[in-house]
């Protein structure tokens, strides 16, 4: 999968983008598709359409599973759109995105999001316990 597109509310996805791009460089294969306060579902889905027109094959990662970019983005999967979408993107997943294909290999983007999820005071916790032992 060469292409990526971000869908959010609000400009998300655009700074996900410029996150990721500070950590990898500039990304051309990433669009950003934000839906805007003053937007609804109709001016959201010509921006995606005009965005992905011209694109063989991409993959979608979506802000948040239920909230109106993934909901629109679902009903044309149900009307017969043919590409992935995944609810609850973070920047691992975009990087795993990137890595993926500089390596030329697949991702799991949802064990990447799982495993990059942690409670940073336990792992410190841990660590601390580690030391007294040695």
């Amino acid at each position: 999968m060469n292409n990526l597109v971000l869908v959010s509310h609000g400009n998300f996805c655009t700074e996900l983008k410029a996150s990721a791009e500070m950590i990898m460089g500039e990304q051309k294969n990433i669009y950003t598709i934000p839906l805007l306060a003053a937007e609804g579902e109709k001016e959201f889905l010509a921006k995606f359409e005009a965005s992905t027109q011209s694109l063989d094959d991409f993959i979608v990662f979506s802000d948040l599973l239920g909230g109106t970019p993934c909901n629109i983005l679902s009903k044309k999967i149900m009307n017969g759109a043919s590409f992935d979408l995944y609810a609850g993107m973070n920047l691992p997943m975009v990087i795993s995105f990137v890595n993926a294909n500089l390596l030329g290999s697949q991702s799991d983007f949802v064990a990447e999001a799982k495993e990059n999820t942690v409670k940073v005071n336990e792992l410190l916790a841990a660590d601390a316990f580690d030391e007294e032992d040695e």
